[in-house]
């Protein structure tokens, strides 16, 4: 699937939880190696940590999937950063994004897991699965340089 997008995009929600889903919007939030901060993941076995510091998602992706019936919204997924404008097919390990103050690297595609099961028509969280459908996954990153993230800050792809 081919979709529209550049090395910058915008920030249009910050999410997060105590633990679990859904996580909720807040206005800005601070992005270190501890993660996204307010933020609490209830199976630290499969979520949060150096290398799964932020949880990153496309707009672009969730409005495609509500058009398929599936109702998802920002946050609901359990990602902290929902992000519009971004070339996704061009975010995987590697790359490094600037998020407001931040300094981010894709470290890996995330694993969807059955507690997200509620954002998908018939419970089907697969959908979301690098490993089934390329190019539809969230993506875990790592914090390189601590800073702050706002709602409508810039995200910009700068090296990958």
């Amino acid at each position: 699937m081919r979709r529209e997008g550049g090395r910058q995009g915008t920030v249009v929600q910050i999410s997060v939880s105590r633990g679990g889903v859904p996580k909720l919007p807040v206005p800005q939030a601070r992005l270190s190696s501890d993660g996204v901060e307010g933020d609490r993941q209830s199976d630290r076995r499969h979520h949060g940590g150096p290398d799964r510091a932020v949880c990153i998602y496309s707009l672009e992706l969730i409005e495609a999937l509500r058009c398929e019936g599936h109702p998802i919204a920002p946050g609901s997924a359990g990602e902290n950063l929902t992000v519009s404008g971004l070339d996704w097919d061009s975010i995987a390990p590697g790359v490094r994004l600037t998020v407001g103050d931040a300094l981010l690297e894709i470290v890996s595609f995330t694993v969807p897991c059955k507690t997200i099961r509620a954002s998908f028509a018939d419970g089907r969280f697969e959908r979301i699965s690098q490993k089934t459908n390329p190019g539809w996954s969230r993506v875990y990153a790592r914090v390189l340089s601590a800073g702050e993230a706002r709602m409508g800050d810039a995200v910009e792809i700068t090296e990958g």
